[in-house]
């Protein structure tokens, strides 16, 4: 019995060839196992190279004979990989190519459209295993590559004078599979009429700016926000003047700018986005060109002027220990954080500096002093980052909510499981609690960042809350709601009452004002610059 029950077992863990599906670039072969089909490195656009570099994608070739999608396309070129969150570093350009994970291509499933995250800069695709997605919540999954840093968002106006859209060139990727979608889901068992875009940090900001670009237009029907999706785009100003100084750094300031920065080897662009612990000043993320993003995101949403589709928006508790425990992994010996670590990150952060995103004005140099006053370093310093940092997330969403709820159904969250995992190696002091990407395994299990991460098994007690995720997860692609029906128990966001679910054991509902009061948001509403 022992050895037919063994059998058994690894009958299920084998691979196992699907049988071709055809899209309307060609057919691909994936590879059944476990109940979920996966479908990997489908190419969605032409590799952006040589002449196509700092061009909107353009349509990938068709091919006839049947293509094998049995592994993940290429990472895309970065350099910031921010210890074991991403990577590996590389400087490859072609690498725009999407997965898909199905369970049954005859049926009419949801899709969710997952956007990886990393500051625009760094990331990929690969660790996102959407089995349980898929099993549990009966959904047809996409994942895949954008261009990155300076490939994928970088304005200068010899390039931008070329008649075509410009600078945004990541969210254009974007759209492009998104677009991809909607001519193919239905052959992979998905509804190309029931889309829903999703992210974390710097996916759920991309996923914003899907919803409020005009171009996104009957591409998606909701819209997740995982830690983000509140931070302002740069200014065309901004943007094209980092752009100007990123030329004059790789030596294009004479002559044809354009053909000389498209001529730059790609290992040196990546050279000049940062380092290992941190990107340059020639790096930014989505900007206001006019035409994929021809608005602020908050005037966008207090004015209606976006794709109004059902939302769900959230952070986590902890959102600054992730910060925190990037500093410390490159502090020599990993050493605990001090108060000059925190005042450092003060200091980088308000120290007169432009707002978030490069999109708003510089802070006034007494913020620093007035944030560092309330948050004293009496409970040490990693906490004191920590709770200043995470109570600016929180309260930019909060900030955001009534104008999204102003024109579409919105669905708020915070996630308290502070017994989360961590993929961080262990360093002395260091508590990640609830920290940014802490969500990330328990909708896609096993993340673990990039190569270097530590593995994550969920315990039977985080596993039951993974549960309930999925569940709101997939309900809220089917239907727009996250309880499937009602309001209960996760509260539709409204000004006065509940307001928001806290995602722990309890499961439990916040009021608007004990949300505010829990992240001194009267504090951070009188500090922070939203527009």
């Amino acid at each position: 019995m022992k050895r037919l029950a063994l059998a058994a077992l690894l009958a299920m863990t084998v691979s196992a060839s699907a049988a071709p599906v055809t899209t309307t670039e060609g057919p691909v072969e994936g590879v059944a196992k476990n109940g979920v089909t996966r479908f990997l490195g489908i190419p969605y656009a032409k590799p952006p190279v040589g002449d196509l570099r700092w061009m909107p994608p353009q349509p990938v070739a068709k091919w006839s004979a049947v293509r094998k999608a049995e592994k993940f396309g290429p990472t895309c070129a970065q350099v910031t990989t921010l210890g074991p969150f991403a990577g590996p570093p590389n400087s490859n350009e072609d690498c725009l190519y999407l997965n898909v994970f199905t369970g049954d291509v005859k049926a009419k499933r949801p899709v969710l459209v997952w956007i990886h995250g990393g500051g625009y800069f760094d990331g990929a695709s690969n660790d996102y295993d959407a089995t349980k997605l898929v099993t549990r919540g009966k959904l047809v999954v996409v994942t895949f590559n954008y261009r990155l840093n300076l490939f994928g968002f970088m304005a200068h106006p010899a390039i931008d004078a070329e008649g075509h859209a410009f600078g945004n060139y990541g969210i254009m990727d974007m759209q492009a599979a998104l677009q991809w979608v909607k001519r193919n889901a239905a052959s992979f068992g998905g509804d190309p009429d029931n889309v829903t875009v999703g992210g974390q940090s710097a996916g759920a900001g991309a996923s914003s700016a899907i919803v409020v670009s005009p171009a996104s237009k009957g591409l998606v029907h909701r819209a997740i926000y995982q830690s983000g999706g509140y931070t302002p785009f740069a200014t065309k100003a901004t943007a094209e003047a980092r752009g100007q100084k990123f030329a004059a750094a790789a030596g294009c300031t004479t002559g044809d700018v354009a053909k000389c920065l498209r001529a730059l080897p790609a290992a040196k662009i990546a050279a000049l986005a940062g380092t290992a612990s941190a990107t340059s000043p020639f790096v930014g993320g989505p900007l206001l060109d006019g035409t994929i993003l021809p608005r602020q995101l908050i005037d966008a949403f207090q004015s209606g002027q976006f794709n109004q589709v059902p939302m769900m928006m959230g952070t986590t508790r902890d959102e600054g220990n992730f910060n925190a425990g990037i500093a410390q992994y490159f502090k020599p010996g990993r050493s605990a954080l001090d108060e000059a670590d925190y005042r450092g990150y003060l200091q980088r952060t308000y120290g007169g500096n432009a707002g978030p995103g490069g999109g708003l004005p510089a802070y006034p140099k007494t913020t620093m002093d007035k944030v560092a006053a309330q948050y004293p370093v009496k409970a040490g310093a990693q906490m004191a980052w920590d709770s200043a940092h995470s109570d600016v997330q929180a309260c930019r969403g909060q900030y955001t909510a009534p104008a999204i709820a102003g024109h579409a159904p919105l669905y708020m969250y915070l996630f308290n499981d502070r017994t989360a995992q961590t993929y961080f190696p262990k360093m002395p002091g260091f508590q990640p609690l609830a920290y940014h990407t802490a969500d990330i395994p328990y909708v896609f299990t096993g993340y673990h960042g990039g190569p270097e991460g530590l593995p994550i098994n969920l315990t039977p007690a985080q596993a039951k809350l993974s549960d309930r995720l999925v569940d709101a997860w997939a309900n809220f692609a089917r239907t727009g709601n996250p309880n499937g029906t009602n309001d209960t128990p996760w509260p539709r966001w409204k000004k006065d009452g509940a307001a928001y679910l806290v995602q722990d054991a309890a499961w439990a509902t916040q009021t608007n004002a004990e949300f505010s009061a829990a992240h001194n948001c009267g504090f951070w509403n009188k500090i922070l610059l939203y527009k």
